[in-house]
Order: structure tokens, then C-alpha cells, then sequence
């Protein structure tokens, strides 16, 4: 678990660097002024300054830090809030634009190193009658080939497809008991009954095999946007099913993590670096949500003092905002790290 714990932590430093350095090079690129750029939280344990910033080292590694100019301080002219509108989006925007491109480069890296493959026969095991599967003829027994013209090797290709294609419609590929091939078409339910799934079948892998592949960079780049963009409606599509109340949405903390980024980290480098892309879009996706003390609360202030005709809220509150959701934001944290130890310590694994 240490172990774990260790890799947890140099992942989540470096995502949460890479976010502050997107902020950082805004800024510093606007003109605005930044005092200090800091790796992990205070209290500070090494600083250096350049210029007009101070580079600090802190003793908690849990990320980092900006600390802009004071907005509070009627004498500072290089203040965030002195800026143009579009100035002082693109800085908050620019934290959570390179946590989803850090990704590309993350895909890329793990595509193109030799990693294991899952490949089997995913064979349907039963068939829950009137759902999309049933009416579209699939039946026990049937192999499935490919979803979309794109090939089923093993049950994780199939369940990504599915979730990528809710309420689509979808062509699938069936090899029959006779071996005669078929292909037929049905649209995965957004709501579903339980224990039934979004087509309706229960399936299993038999022949199962595991394979060394690596990716040629010519062919991993592409395929590093292709997954990008796929994760992002895979994000998008799991808010939509949990607030329609189709999926539970699980949420897992510091600990849960932790735990998932060991038993990633036994598979390998190219696993562990697919991992570290996942949670990366997750954090810029997060930051983008328009909650007080994320980066999507702080520009939900920007446009709404546009919509306002530049009438600002006072700086006072907007941190009192801020702090409050700052303060709901940990009081979560500590509810789910509490719920994922729970899990722990009764034998659970977050790994499906």
C-alpha cells in the first residue's frame, strides 16, 4: 500500500502541476502578476525568488499553487480582475485546458510502449426478454463480432462501445451458433431496468488470450485524440445517466485512488500512464464544473459581472463564496476517503 501510495502521490503532483503551470504561463503571458508559483501546500520548506515570483517548495505534496496579485489591493494595477474580459477567462481556463490536452501526450506515450492485451470471444450468455437485444434477434449462444464496424475483442471493447452509443442507433455484428454471420441493429437504453444493462444481455469470454502489441507513433497519435474524444463523451454520458437516475454516479477519494493506481501500477508503465491520462481529463473536467472554489466557479464570477455590464461583485464576498464551497469541497473529500477505507477494510476492491 505504500507503494500505492507513493506512485498516487507523483501522479496527482504532476496533474496538478501541469494544471498550475497552465495558469501560470496565462498569466504571466497577460501581463498579470504572480508571487508565487509553490509545489505542494505550505508549510514552506525551500523558496527561490526570480524576478517577481517566488518559487516555493511546500511540505504538503498534494499538488500546488498560484498566489496571484492581491485583488483586494486598491494600489496593485496588474491584478486578474484589472484585466479584459477575455484576458481573465483565458487564464482560468488555461488550468483545465492542459489537464485535457496533457492526455494526447499520455495516450501517445502508453500506445506506443509493449503492453498486454485482452483477446477472447465475448459470447452472450442470456438475453433479458423486450430489451433492444431481444427485439434485434440476438439470441444465447451468439458471438459478437464487432459493434460499428469496430471489433469486439474482448467484454471491455463491448461495454465502452455501448456507453459511447446510449441512445443511438447501433449495429452489431453477430456470429450465430451455425456460424452464419448476421448484422443487426438496436439503440442502447439510457434507462434500463435493474441487472438488465443498456442492451439487455449478459455475456462472457471464452478462448481467452493475452498478447504483447505496441502502437507505431504514426498510428498511436490518431488513436490518442480518438480516445481523448471518446473519454470525453463517456464523462459526458455518465452525468447524464446519473442525473437521470439510470446509473448511481460513484464517486472514490484520495484513498480510492490510491488504491486503483496500485493495482494499475501491477499491470505495467503503459496501463499506469493510460490511468494517469484518465485522471487527468477527469480533474480538467471537474475544475470546469461552475462550483465556488473550482476554476469553472471563479469564471461563472467573470461572466456574470459581464452580464452585469462590468458591475463587479465585491472581492469580499466572491472569496466568502469561494470559501465556503472551498470548505463543502473538503467536508466531501472527508466523506468519501471515510467511505472508501470502509471499503477497505471490509476486503472491497474498486476494480471491477
Amino acid at each position: 500500500m505504500i507503494v500505492s501510495i507513493v506512485i498516487f502521490i507523483a501522479i496527482l503532483v504532476g496533474l496538478i502541476l501541469v494544471h498550475e503551470l497552465g495558469h501560470f504561463l496565462a498569466a504571466k503571458a497577460s501581463g498579470v502578476k504572480v508571487t508565487e508559483f509553490g509545489i505542494g501546500f505550505p508549510p514552506r520548506l525551500f523558496s527561490t525568488k526570480r524576478g517577481e515570483t517566488t518559487y516555493s517548495l511546500n511540505a504538503i505534496p498534494f499538488g500546488g499553487f498560484n498566489k496571484l496579485a492581491s485583488e483586494e489591493d486598491p494600489n496593485e494595477t496588474r491584478k486578474l480582475s484589472g484585466k479584459p474580459t477575455r484576458i481573465r477567462l483565458a487564464v482560468l481556463f488555461a488550468g483545465p485546458v492542459m489537464n485535457l490536452i496533457l492526455p494526447l501526450i499520455l495516450f501517445c506515450s502508453a500506445f506506443m510502449l509493449p503492453h498486454n492485451v485482452v483477446m477472447a470471444k465475448v459470447i452472450v450468455e442470456e438475453v433479458a426478454p423486450n430489451s433492444p437485444a431481444a427485439m434485434a434477434g440476438i439470441e444465447e449462444g451468439d458471438r459478437i463480432v464487432s459493434l460499428n464496424q469496430r471489433p469486439v475483442n474482448n467484454i471491455g471493447d463491448l461495454s465502452r462501445y455501448i456507453q459511447l452509443n446510449l441512445g443511438k442507433t447501433t449495429r452489431i455484428q453477430v456470429k450465430h451458433r451455425d456460424s452464419t454471420l448476421e448484422t443487426v441493429s438496436l439503440i442502447p437504453r439510457w434507462k434500463h431496468p435493474q441487472n438488465e444493462g443498456a442492451t439487455g444481455v449478459t455475456i462472457t469470454m471464452v478462448d481467452v488470450a493475452i498478447i504483447r502489441h505496441h502502437e507505431p507513433a504514426w498510428r498511436a497519435a490518431p488513436l490518442a485524440v480518438s480516445i481523448c474524444l471518446e473519454t470525453f463523451i463517456l464523462f459526458k454520458n455518465a452525468l447524464l445517466s446519473a442525473s437521470i437516475g439510470s446509473e448511481s454516479l460513484q464517486l472514490t477519494g484520495p484513498v480510492g485512488i490510491a488504491q486503483i493506481t496500485g493495482e494499475v501500477a501491477k499491470a505495467g508503465i503503459s496501463p499506469l500512464l493510460e490511468f494517469a491520462a484518465f485522471l487527468s481529463i477527469n480533474i480538467g473536467f471537474i475544475n470546469l464544473l461552475p462550483l465556488p472554489a473550482l476554476d469553472g466557479g471563479r469564471i461563472a464570477f467573470v461572466i456574470l459581472e459581464k452580464l452585469r455590464h462590468g458591475k463587479r461583485i465585491s472581492p469580499r464576498t466572491e472569496s466568502l463564496v469561494h470559501f465556503i464551497g472551498f470548505a463543502l469541497l473538503i467536508g466531501l473529500v472527508i466523506a468519501v476517503t471515510y467511505n472508501d477505507i470502509s471499503r477497505i477494510m471490509t476486503g472491497g476492491n474498486l476494480l471491477p
